[in-house]
């Protein structure tokens, strides 16, 4: 009688481990389950891609309000529930070290650059060139979105054309440079020619959405950032609209070069000061809010023989630097 006790309990025992994790299990979190979001309310945001947590999270009341059309209390509490639920609080130097080490340089296949930039362009940041024209601003561009897939075939750069430079042709002959399949490479770069700021930025918030298609976006090019806006705000008058448009759109790209571990490349034009009777007179367009925005800050000139000399000016983790390179038929290259 006692052994049949025995095994009856041990039967139980097993009983209630086998159910147990199916009581622990936790339902996935839907938008539907923030305070003050309905059916209604979830369609409009799902519209626009605010589709998961994170995205509320790192919304602000105002973007929630003009998509969602909810009152300022209520995106509030939206953003403060998605935020709680995700425990987006601080981290240990240890933790962001670790994160760090998943991140990818890409390289320009000039080591002296890549030298100075601590083994090539990182992502999770923003990489701003500016320069006169002629200073290979666009080639940099043409040669990372190659240069991307070298390592990883799967790899999709997105092209942001503002002044019409994009040139297959030149992506064939970089390929074809360092043994690549041209056809291939050409494949995975996706490029939109921006007519105007306002398609500039929509097209850069449509980046997210080939990410969600299943695209694997590791760069990202602006190709250049300031060229509609200083064609578009002109004057004085103009000045704090055109800093405020772009400071949302650096926001845009910052924010999808985090979330999603890219390569943000952005380039600028450059102004003269004439006031300057010292040193060199070139300045990049965009003043603070591209400075302060861009994690890298690389200024591009001609050089000696035609050759360009890049001079790293700003970086977080780096010293200021410079390094002598050339283009040739196959892109960037040592002397």
């Amino acid at each position: 009688m006692k052994e049949e006790k025995i095994k009856e309990e041990k039967t139980q025992e097993v009983q209630i481990t086998k159910k147990e994790p199916k009581q622990t299990q936790k339902k996935e979190k839907i938008i539907e389950d923030l305070p003050g979001v309905g059916a209604a309310t979830a369609e409009k945001l799902r519209a626009v891609g605010y589709d998961n947590f994170l995205k509320i999270a790192v919304s602000s009341p105002g973007e929630l309000i003009e998509i969602a059309g909810v009152g300022e209390p209520v995106a509030r509490k939206m953003i403060q529930a998605a935020r709680d639920s995700l425990e987006m609080g601080f981290q240990t130097g240890a933790d962001l070290l670790k994160k760090r080490e998943t991140l990818i340089r890409i390289t320009t296949g000039s080591k002296n650059f890549d030298d100075i930039m601590g083994g090539g362009f990182e992502t999770c940041a923003i990489t701003e060139c500016f320069g006169a024209y002629g200073s290979s601003k666009t080639q940099i561009a043409h040669q990372l979105a190659v240069n991307c897939q070298a390592k990883d075939p799967d790899a999709v750069a997105v092209y942001i054309d503002t002044e019409n430079t994009f040139r297959p042709e030149r992506i064939k002959q970089m390929a074809e440079g360092q043994k690549l399949n041209p056809e291939k490479i050409l494949k995975n770069v996706k490029v939109a020619r921006a007519f105007n700021s306002d398609h500039q930025m929509l097209l850069a918030e449509k980046v997210e959405s080939l990410i969600k298609q299943g695209m694997k976006v590791q760069v990202l090019i602006v190709d250049s950032l300031t060229a509609h806006f200083r064609a578009e705000f002109i004057g004085r008058g103009t000045l704090a609209e055109r800093q405020q448009k772009l400071n949302k759109h650096m926001h845009t790209l910052a924010k999808l070069a985090d979330m999603y571990n890219l390569c943000v490349y952005v380039t600028n034009q450059v102004m003269s000061k004439p006031d300057q009777f010292f040193g060199d007179p070139t300045e990049a367009i965009g003043g603070h809010v591209v400075a302060h925005n861009s994690t890298f800050r690389i200024y591009l000139r001609r050089g000696k023989k035609g050759t360009r000399v890049a001079k790293l000016v700003d970086a977080p983790n780096l010293p200021d630097a410079e390094a002598i390179f050339n283009i040739n038929d196959s892109g960037l290259s040592d002397l």
